[in-house]
Order: structure tokens, then C-alpha cells, then sequence
């Protein structure tokens, strides 16, 4: 069998990235052919299809004539179709993984493979396909507008940093993939929750997605025997992450017990100055950000947005940490409220400052969750189950008609 990948960053640039070298370290290591199709970058790992890539492309172009190219490249790119299609004649492979592909790729190379009768698989990481703007955010608030195809709703509300022009761009990249029918042409799509399952049948039918949660290797994480009595976030730090929330309930405490934020994001700067008692690491990330998870007490999801499947959850619960987080999204699929952790409603600062004074006080009571979220990953999100069901999809899919 011959799978190709198709992701637009080939480093681990974010959750998608590991998901996807997870899965290509175990095709590979099922003697798997496996050929790769992304965008040129420094960063990237060597790869033998690195000539067929796309050019590196940004969009923070200055001039008005660079803004409109990178509009309408965002939208629609000639050049991956055509380096897309030169691959896959001199490849052959039998099934395409999409992974994150839009806007540096776009959703075009999908029709590209549906042409050659070759199936198609997208992993959903987020909502682009039912949201333009792909966090099913307006003004920091969840929103279900657009879930049906009624994409005006982007433009009625700016949702995009409030501009209308940004708006109606990924307005245009919406119904231009609607138009050309991309993701009807999507053999199977992979919701790594229930809930994005459930978000993706409001556009698609049901029998076009598959779900297949996300895994993880616990056997290569030892827990931890004791903790250093901190609370730790680790991840991005943008607004729908819910840390301003996290850093807001630590000062209303009187800093009652230390926060340790690993990660960086458009926040950093504002969070760093304005809560000055918390202690941020910056991005870290190998033996740095594993020791910072394994001495932690307690591992604070906060999230104000609908979360898919987020491996930081996963982690902490490989650490065998209990882990407060909030009831949004697919998060409730992963924390068990009492059992491997607390679930709050997002953006509770009272529940939340009294959840983990609770918690940081009760040594018994984080043990006991701790090793029932260690339990749960192991039972039902490692990585092996991950794989013998994708390995399971695309040989159903080969084997179709």
C-alpha cells in the first residue's frame, strides 16, 4: 500500500503535526510506502518528495498588489494543484491523507486526487470545512452560524478581527470550495472526538465520518511519584485557551499556590506584564516541558473555545496528573468530572480558584485521579488502538469499489 500525506507544515509546527508524524512513524514502521506532499521550509525534515513541496508562502504581504496575490493563493493555489498532480501521476499511491492543508495547499488538491479515482482522507483538527474562520469563535464567543453551509454569517459579523475585507476573503475561500465541491469529494473524514463528529454532521452526512480519537504512547511516560505543589498551563497563549482566566483566578487568590505557563502566542506579552506573579517559561519544549509536566501538581486546561481532542490532555493524563479543565467541546470525552479530574464551566474564575485550592490541598484526592487518568489513556486513547483503526480505514477504502 502506498499512502500520501498531505500537511502544510512538515516539522512539528502544532497538535495536527504530531498527530501526523505519529501516524507516518507507524506506517512506515508497517512497511507502508508513505509519500509527502507539503510547503518548502527551513524547518522541515528531510523528505525524498521535498522537490514536488510548494513554495514557502506568507501572508503578511505589504503592498496592496502582495495582499491580493496572497488573498486569492489562500483561496485557491495554482501551483500546489499542479506540483499536487505531477506527484500523485509519478507516485501512484493508493489513498491520500489530508491533514492540514488550507491555505498554503487549500482544499483544491482534494479534487485533484477525487479526478485519478484515488480516495481521499481529511483528519478534521478544526472546524474550517463548517467555519470560515475555523475556531467557531464571533467576538470570543462559541458560535454555530456557519455549521450549515450558511457562510454569509462571516461576513454579517466580521468575525474576522473585526474587519470586513479579512471577513469576506475566508467569506470567498468558503464558497469557492463550495463551489468546486472539495470536501464532497472527501472519501472519509476523521472527527478525533465525539463532538467534532457531531459538528461535522451538521454539514456532511454521517456515513462520510469516521471517528478515530486521538492516541497516545503512555508506555513511553513514566508518572511521576510526588509533585513540587505547583499548578501548571502549558500551550498556546491566545484568548480562546482560556489562560487569561487561569492567570485571573491565581490573582484572586493571593497566589495561594504557584503557576508555572509554558508556551507562547499573541498574549505573551500583554499576560507577562500584566500578572507578574505567575511564572512563565516561554515555549519549551523535550525533556524541559516533560520535567515541568511531571513536578506539576495539578494540569489546568482552561479553554473558552469547542476543543476538538487536545493532546495536552492526553499528556497530562499519561503523567498521571489530575487535571482541571473546562466542560467545552471534546474535553468532557477525555476528563472524567471526579473521577480522572474537575470539570468547570469555561471562564468560571470563582469555580475555578475553588477547585484548585481544593485540589492542591487534598494530596489523596490528586493520587487517586491522577492514576485513574493514567488508566483511562492507557484503556482508551493509546496509540496502537489509534493506528489499527486508521490502518483499518484506508484498507476498507482501497478495497472499495
Amino acid at each position: 500500500m502506498k499512502v500520501l500525506i498531505a500537511n502544510k507544515f512538515y516539522f512539528k509546527n502544532g497538535g495536527s503535526e504530531i498527530v501526523m508524524f505519529q501516524e507516518r512513524d507507524f506506517l512506515n514502521s508497517e512497511k507502508v510506502d508513505v509519500i509527502d506532499f507539503s510547503m518548502a521550509d527551513e524547518r522541515n525534515l528531510p523528505s525524498e518528495q521535498a522537490s514536488y513541496f510548494v513554495s514557502k508562502r506568507s501572508y503578511s504581504a505589504v503592498g496592496k498588489l502582495e495582499k491580493l496575490k496572497a488573498s486569492l493563493s489562500l483561496i485557491h493555489s495554482v501551483e500546489a494543484v499542479k506540483r499536487f498532480g505531477s506527484l500523485l501521476d509519478d507516485a501512484r499511491p493508493d489513498i491520500v491523507h489530508c491533514h492540514n492543508i488550507y491555505h498554503q495547499l487549500t482544499p483544491s488538491i482534494i479534487g485533484v486526487a477525487a479526478e485519478r479515482k484515488i480516495p481521499v482522507v481529511m483528519t478534521l483538527h478544526d472546524y474550517k470545512p463548517i467555519c470560515p474562520v475555523y475556531t467557531r469563535l464571533r467576538n470570543g464567543e462559541p458560535c454555530s452560524a456557519c455549521a450549515t453551509g450558511n457562510f454569509e454569517s462571516v461576513l454579517k459579523y466580521r468575525c474576522v478581527d473585526g474587519s470586513f475585507t479579512k471577513s469576506f476573503v475566508l467569506w470567498l475561500e468558503a464558497r469557492f470550495q463550495t463551489w468546486k465541491r472539495s470536501y464532497e469529494q472527501v472519501a472519509q473524514f476523521i472527527a478525533p472526538s465525539r463532538f467534532m463528529f457531531d459538528s461535522a454532521r451538521l454539514r456532511f452526512p454521517d456515513s462520510q465520518i469516521t471517528y478515530i480519537a486521538n492516541g497516545i504512547d503512555a508506555s513511553k511516560i513514566i508518572p511521576a511519584e510526588s509533585d513540587s505543589g505547583y499548578v501548571i498551563y502549558f500551550g498556546r497563549l491566545s484568548a480562546e485557551k482560556g489562560v487569561k482566566t487561569l492567570l485571573r483566578a491565581h490573582a484572586a487568590s493571593g497566589q495561594a499556590w504557584p503557576l508555572v505557563i509554558a508556551g507562547t502566542g499573541p498574549l505573551s506579552q500583554e499576560l507577562i506584564t500584566n500578572f507578574p506573579d505567575a511564572k512563565f517559561l516561554g515555549h519549551i519544549q523535550g525533556a524541559d516541558l516533560q520535567h515541568a509536566i511531571a513536578a506539576a501538581s495539578i494540569v489546568v486546561v482552561p479553554s473558552e473555545w469547542y476543543e476538538n481532542s487536545p493532546l495536552s490532555v492526553l499528556e497530562a493524563m499519561a503523567y498521571g496528573k489530575p487535571i482541571i479543565a473546562s466542560r467545552i467541546g471534546g474535553i468532557p470525552e477525555l476528563v472524567v468530572d471526579g473521577v480522572t479530574g474537575v470539570l468547570f464551566e469555561p471562564g468560571d474564575i470563582k469555580v475555578l480558584q475553588r477547585e484548585i485550592i481544593a485540589l492542591i490541598g487534598d494530596q489523596e484526592k490528586r493520587g487517586r485521579l491522577g492514576k485513574a487518568a493514567r488508566t483511562r489513556v492507557e484503556t482508551n486513547f493509546s496509540l496502537k488502538r489509534h493506528n489499527k483503526e486508521l490502518l483499518s480505514l484506508y484498507v476498507r477504502l482501497c478495497s472499495s469499489p
